[in-house]
């Protein structure tokens, strides 16, 4: 009984350090806002919209991605930092593919959020 006591509460440690991780991205990267108010205003939309279950489950995956493109950003840079406190070209490189990561990922929500909200947004305002 001991065991999974301690099991326990070495889960519930973990999801503590995630939270930890999740609160210091939205305190310190300024693109983390960014995200989260597209997120909301997406999210908003395809209700409001009355997309499908499978378009909608297309939209979280996407906002997923761009969410943990941007925590994996982060983390990028924390490390960098940590190893290479003084500039060096190859730390530029690094943290410049992480942004670049994030920023493909992007386009791509973009994409995928013109491709399944434009045509019923598009056909609600034009009934307006």
């Amino acid at each position: 009984m001991n065991a999974l006591r301690h099991e326990t509460y070495s889960r519930i440690r973990s999801f503590r350090y995630a939270f930890e991780g999740w609160w210091y991205v939205l305190r310190t990267q300024h693109n983390a806002w960014i995200h989260g108010l597209a997120t909301v205003v997406v999210f908003s939309l395809a209700w409001w919209l009355g997309v499908g279950r499978l378009e909608f489950a297309i939209l979280v995956l996407t906002a997923m991605a761009i969410w943990m493109g941007e925590f994996f950003n982060t983390a990028v840079e924390a490390v960098v930092d940590l190893v290479s406190p003084e500039y060096h070209p190859l730390a530029k490189v690094a943290k410049d593919v992480a942004a670049a990561a994030v920023l493909v990922g992007a386009f791509g929500a973009v994409l995928v959020g013109l491709l399944i909200l434009g045509p019923p947004l598009w056909a609600k305002l034009a009934l307006g």
